[in-house]
């Protein structure tokens, strides 16, 4: 059994890590999260030049065609550099529902632009009732019209086109739409910007292919596991770097055992979460039984572990992990933001059971006893 990284896949991490470290070092993070929409043209057309927005595209639609670990690989790197602006959105939430859900003349239109870094886009999913379940969604669409409102949606007002999910389908929705109004609220995270989204009569297309939108959503979910704990492992490294040269009673406090404790806590965290998401991502690729099962226990523990971790980082700081100079709660802004996002643990958790009890994801008695782990029984 492999449990490691193939070369090209380490290959890719390690380009990611080389090419985010000298194209969006925490200086041009803070400059992008100070605009309106922390979107920076220039760093969305380097990104393009890598690939990295047709990272998991068909390449029949003008993608690389990597499969789903890859693109855990490349958004764990982008947590790691707390990456502003609409790659999660664009590429890891929205591509992957387009590829499920739409025509192969759909994904033509809308994949190959994204792939080319020539088009961004999101999802707009929760309403008023604050469920992140597509089943309770409220919203409805007459004759490739809407009228209601979405919330908290990503990347809104730098999106060239918007996937609308409604009780009868996901409809696509241009930025220059009649009767589409976008406005910003206020969120955690500098870095992704969140918006309302207000639709009177606006006419939309629908995505015509056979596909399931919980499926592609989970695609989403694990990678927003990863980029979580990407996030996570900057933190780690920042804090003990940290411990090594803070000095108190003329000596570092990393000698001390409770600093000792805090850090070790902060890694066992990490590399916990990194093992769920990658398993998840192996999962919804292999499509294993227990897939849905693993996506949402990556995600119930990365929604813990990068609060505790940020928790953790923060009191061995002390006072100075506060402050807007440090970049330490830039972090932890973003892993508040996350934990929530795409459904926060007690979500998952719930999730988890109800798979428990119906079957529909847990394929063997061994399954069922990590799932009851991952609950808490």
């Amino acid at each position: 059994m492999q449990f490691g990284l193939s070369e090209s896949q380490q290959i890719l991490k390690d380009t990611a890590r080389k090419f985010f470290a000298g194209e969006c070092p925490i200086a041009a993070v803070r400059k992008a999260m100070e605009t309106d929409t922390a979107f920076d043209p220039d760093l969305w057309s380097k990104l393009a030049g890598q690939g990295f927005t047709g990272i998991i595209i068909p390449e029949e639609y003008g993608g690389m065609g990597l499969g789903k670990v890859e693109l855990i690989l490349l958004m764990e790197e982008a947590g790691y550099a707390l990456l502003p602006g609409p790659l999660f959105s664009t590429v890891a939430l929205a591509a992957p529902v387009i590829d499920a859900l739409g025509t192969s003349a759909q994904k033509r239109k809308y994949l190959g632009p994204i792939a080319a870094g020539e088009a961004r886009s999101t999802v707009a999913l929760i309403e008023a009732n604050g469920s992140w379940d597509p089943a309770r969604i409220q919203l409805s669409a007459a004759a490739d019209r809407l009228t209601g409102t979405k919330l908290f949606v990503t990347d809104a007002a730098i999106a060239g086109f918007m996937l609308v999910a409604a009780r009868n389908g996901v409809f696509v929705v241009e930025a220059n739409a009649p009767g589409l109004r976008i406005q910003p609220m206020k969120g955690m995270d500098l870095t992704r910007k969140i918006y309302s989204v207000e639709f009177k009569n606006t006419p939309a297309e629908k995505l015509g292919g056979p596909g399931d939108l919980a499926r592609a959503l989970d695609v989403a979910t694990a990678a927003l596991a990863a980029e979580m704990t990407g996030g996570m492992q900057r933190v780690l490294e920042t804090t003990v770097a940290y411990a090594k040269t803070r000095k108190q009673f003329g000596k570092p406090i990393g000698i001390f055992q409770a600093v000792q404790h805090l850090c070790a806590d902060m890694y066992l965290e990490t590399e916990s979460s990194r093992s769920a998401a990658y398993y998840a991502s192996w999962a919804l690729e292999e499509n294993a039984p227990d897939a849905i099962s693993a996506v949402s226990v990556a995600k119930m523990y990365a929604s813990d572990a990068g609060r505790t971790v940020g928790n953790r980082g923060i009191q061995v700081h002390g006072g100075m992990g506060f402050t807007w100079e440090n970049d330490l709660h830039l972090y932890y802004r973003r892993a508040k933001a996350s934990e929530t996002m795409l459904g926060d643990a007690a979500f998952h958790r719930e999730r988890i059971a109800k798979t428990m009890i119906d079957g529909a994801a847990v394929g063997s008695t061994k399954e069922q006893e990590r799932a009851e782990v991952a609950i808490g029984k």
